[in-house]
């Protein structure tokens, strides 16, 4: 089959952080396995935000590393708080980037959890934004989009969860 990206891209919605998912990605992926490879509709099934897929494309290892590297800075800026090292909870396949460090502290300095995770997740999409960028008719497009779609979904459950009954339970 062919790949036919160039109707797949153009077919589907915008998205925006903090609007609801025009699709859930179950619907994403049936609108895609009629226009792509196997292979890359496999690729998708089997990605997510936190874990690596079991085929790695370059733009999926820069936003593994870019989620790993955010992670382990929250590492270091919640050890810090409890006074505990936190070389035994990095991961070595981060990178170093100092704003990063600033945008842990700002995620877990807000008082309301929540928005300390917003923060953290605007970040990721911003970052997906960067490397959407020079790609306009491919695959890596095709991988973004899935990703954002993924965020926006994570939001959707986080907004309809019944608050009430989850402080019951705690």
């Amino acid at each position: 089959m062919a790949n036919l990206y160039p109707y797949l891209i153009p077919s589907l919605p915008m998205l925006s952080f903090g609007a609801p998912a025009p699709f859930s990605c179950a619907q994403f992926l049936e609108r895609c396995a009629e226009l792509i490879s196997e292979d890359d509709h496999k690729v998708l099934r089997c990605l997510s935000v936190e874990e690596p897929s079991g085929v790695l494309s370059p733009v999926i290892k820069k936003w593994l590393r870019f989620n790993i590297t955010l992670k382990n800075e929250l590492v270091k800026v919640r050890s810090a708080r409890k006074k505990v090292s936190a070389e035994n909870y990095l991961r070595p396949d981060g990178y170093a980037e100092p704003s990063f460090y600033h945008l842990a502290l700002a995620a877990c300095r807000d008082p309301r959890p929540l928005e300390g995770e917003k923060i953290l997740d605007i970040a990721r999409w911003n970052f997906l934004d960067e490397l959407s960028f020079g790609h306009y008719f491919d695959f890596d497009l095709v991988i973004i989009y899935a990703y954002k779609l993924l965020i926006l979904e994570r939001w959707e459950r986080i907004n309809t969860a019944d608050r009430e009954l989850l402080l019951r339970s705690v």
